[in-house]
């Protein structure tokens, strides 16, 4: 401290901390000359000595004493003298010239010190100061880099906007220094810039967004190979609510782009854990951004991606139904690019994640997104069976649920995914026994989607397969309700659907062919679960003298409101095309007088106020007249057909009766009318079951409760003993349901 008293003046001392600029410059500028002449001598104790009397006693000492004590001044007075230190600092500098490097150590922290101080005029002083040390020092600068940036990154968001101003002047002349420098190590500054990349200022974000772009300037800076330390940051900035940031951001990203399609060597990997992510953005820019990285990447990744592919597709999917056109034409090429790669699971492609994704995506509210899960689910089955087999009842309660999906395009695809499973056997079976389950326990799926389901599961996996595995399921349903429903359905479906004329067309082979009859033979167990589908069957197979025997053998409890609904229903399906052939063969009533008391015996079930009568009774006129003989035709209480000499196709009696026999071709009619009739009695024992539940029921309720119901029962018999004429609330409903009943596509009026 004597060296430096005695090498510059104390007038000099004084004239750094003066009022006046004036006064202060000159002091720096005599500062420098002193320091220029030690300099020259080859003095550096000496000058050691002068630089330590500048930092400690005008801009900050070690002492805590000596700190208080500068507290306590005036500001005005405190302020100048910290300026004044910093003049001669860049002074002292600037006379070293050459020199300086090696009192570095000594000159820039406590202007780096300054950086930090309350009072802006400090800090703009500070900026100023180092601005003319780094000038003179250049390159030999690049030793105290990260402290710099540090300390430029705070002050780019600095309160005062003339220090914003120094430190922007200051910052460029570091990003010259940098970049003409072979010393700056990337190595040791990547850490500190990904510390930084999060923060929000949005002065601090195009700080370090310049920064980003001049170092990537550089060729002999690697910015590329460090791009995954920052690329998160750097999407981040795409959603900040400045267009100049974003604007900034996306240049920088665009940049570093085209660089990943020009460079051999990428980590792919790394990036694309952050795009993924990105992807989920809530910010449309960032996410439109993040798909073209990912597009991009999948096109150039190749193997590198494999492991990711499962984390790719979790973003991609959802973006398919993006409300933004542009995210979804991207993500739809992407998704086209990303399936159409042939991975297999020993390079590292896991079919159980990509599964796991897709199964996720069922449940996606948008469709699209539905529909390309179900195709990747599908693609799997066709590439890897056996490994996606083995994750089988991790997804198919969800493919299950997707049946009864709002859309009919997806509920179609997740059938084919079935369809595709139940190429085996026992994945068949299961595939037919979880439908049922499904359509036992949830009624609207039946009536909503029964149709579409079963009618394309009979294209996919053969109709005859289908109906005789779910024949076989319903022989032995307990649920009588639902057995009685679900026969319905299947009847109505196999009369009516397109897609099962084939099936159809065996049935009424039946007499004459084999396959026909194991076919209904196989149907017909499960059918008696109904009388109006075994009538149609009978119907359908030209077995006419059993469907008159069974209209024959029901009692009084069967004719009931559905019974005659479905009867209503049949009668209408006689009109439509499906049913000409037997229209046709009311022109022959000699050779098919079982045909005509069949429907004979149907038009008397029906009231006479609804339409299904005077349909029937009107065709039925049409008739050409026929007088029923006892010698032409022997009724037999079994419905067994009579053995005759010839039987035609159309199963009509044609030569001399011979003779009853308790079979024909194979079928035991007798026992098969007696297998109907138990299944009957089985169905109104449990009605009866059913009521005599709710009586006991309603007999435990309240008094109150017990009078409503006797005035409600009274009303009943009231209305049941007026005349038909006034037209009951059954035939009504009879006249009306079938009419009036509207459904969507794929739906079943039950």
């Amino acid at each position: 401290m004597a060296d430096a008293l005695s090498v510059i003046p104390a007038n000099v001392l004084r004239n750094l901390s003066d009022k006046l600029y004036e006064k202060r410059k000159n002091a720096a500028l005599e500062v420098e000359g002193i320091v220029k002449q030690l300099a020259a001598a080859g003095d550096h104790d000496k000058i050691s000595a002068v630089i330590n009397l500048l930092t400690s006693e005008f801009t900050y000492s070690p002492q805590a004493n000596h700190r208080k004590r500068m507290l306590k001044l005036n500001l005005v007075l405190r302020f100048l003298m910290f300026q004044g230190g910093l003049i001669g600092l860049a002074a002292a500098t600037v006379g070293l010239t050459s020199e300086a490097a090696q009192h570095l150590e000594q000159i820039v922290p406590p202007v780096l010190h300054s950086f930090s101080d309350q009072d802006s005029r400090v800090r703009y002083y500070a900026c100023e100061a180092l601005y003319n040390i780094a000038k003179v020092v250049r390159g030999d600068f690049i030793v105290f880099f990260n402290q710099i940036f540090d300390a430029l990154c705070k002050l780019s968001a600095d309160s005062d906007a003339n220090v914003q101003s120094a430190a922007h002047l200051l910052d460029r002349l570091v990003k010259d220094i940098v970049t003409e420098s072979d010393q700056f190590s990337i190595e040791e500054f990547i850490p500190l810039l990904r510390e930084r990349m999060n923060v929000l200022n949005p002065y601090v974000r195009q700080f370090l967004v310049g920064w980003i772009t001049v170092l990537d300037s550089v060729p002999d800076i690697d910015m590329l190979g460090f791009l995954p330390d920052f690329l998160d940051g750097l999407f981040n900035m795409l959603s900040d609510s400045s267009h100049e940031i974003r604007q900034q951001a996306d240049s920088a990203l665009s940049e570093f782009l085209q660089e990943i399609k020009n460079s051999p060597s990428v980590d792919y990997g790394r990036m694309a854990e952050i795009l993924v992510q990105r992807a989920a953005s809530s910010d449309e820019f960032t996410r439109l951004t993040a798909i073209t990285w990912i597009n991009e990447f999948v096109k150039l990744g190749g193997d590198q991606l494999v492991p990711y592919y499962a984390d790719i597709l979790g973003a991609i999917l959802p973006c398919i139904s993006d409300k933004e056109e542009k995210i979804r034409v991207v993500a739809r090429e992407t998704n086209e690019e990303l399936r159409a790669i042939k991975a297999d699971p020993a390079e590292g492609f896991d079919v159980g994640a990509i599964l796991s994704i897709a199964r996720r995506q069922l449940s996606s509210e948008w469709e699209a997104t539905r529909i390309e899960a179900l195709h990747w689910i599908s693609a799997l089955l066709n590439r890897h069976r056996a490994e996606v087999l083995n994750f089988l009842d991790d997804i198919f309660d969800t493919l299950l649920k997707a049946l009864s999906d709002a859309s009919d395009e997806v509920v179609l695809l997740v059938l084919e995914v079935h369809a595709c499973i139940a190429k085996d056997p026992q994945h068949f079976r299961q595939l037919v026994v979880f439908l049922m389950h499904n359509f036992r326990i949830d009624n609207s799926l039946l009536e909503k989607r029964g149709a579409l389901i079963i009618r394309r599961l009979c294209v996919l996996l053969d109709a005859e397969r289908v109906y005789r595995e779910l024949s076989k399921i319903l022989e032995g349903e307990a649920d009588l309700d639902f057995a009685s429903i679900m026969v319905q359905a299947l009847n109505l479906i196999l009369l009516t659907s397109s897609e099962l004329a084939e099936l159809r067309d065996l049935l009424k082979q039946s007499l004459v062919n084999a396959a026909g009859r194991d076919l209904f033979l196989s149907l017909y167990a499960s059918w008696c679960h109904s009388p109006m589908a075994i009538i149609s069957l009978c119907l359908l197979v030209q077995m006419y003298q059993h469907a008159s025997a069974v209209i024959q053998s029901l009692v009084e409890e069967d004719i009931n409101v559905k019974f005659l609904v479905q009867l209503d229903k049949l009668i209408r399906l006689l009109e439509t095309p499906i049913f000409a052939y037997l229209r046709l063969q009311l022109l022959e009533p000699g050779r098919y007088t079982w045909l005509l008391k069949a429907l004979y015996g149907l038009l008397m079930l029906l009231p006479q106020q609804s339409a299904a009568f005077k349909i029937l009774r009107t065709r039925l006129k049409t008739v050409p007249s026929y007088s029923f003989s006892g010698d032409q035709v022997k009724w037999t209480s079994s419905g067994t057909p009579p053995s005759v000499s010839q039987i035609s196709e159309d199963g009509d009696v044609v030569g001399q009766v011979l003779g009853n026999s308790n079979s024909h071709n194979g079928i035991n009619f007798t026992s098969k009318l007696q297998q109907f009739e138990h299944v009957q009695r089985q169905h109104r024992l449990h009605t009866r079951e059913l009521a005599h539940s709710r009586n006991t029921s309603t007999n435990t309720s309240s008094a109150k409760r017990t009078g409503l119901i006797w005035v409600q029962e009274v009303q009943r018999s009231e209305d049941a003993r007026r005349p038909a004429s006034s037209s009951s609330t059954s035939t009504v409903e009879v006249n009306r349901m079938p009419s009036r009943s509207r459904k969507g596509p794929g739906q079943l009026q039950l």
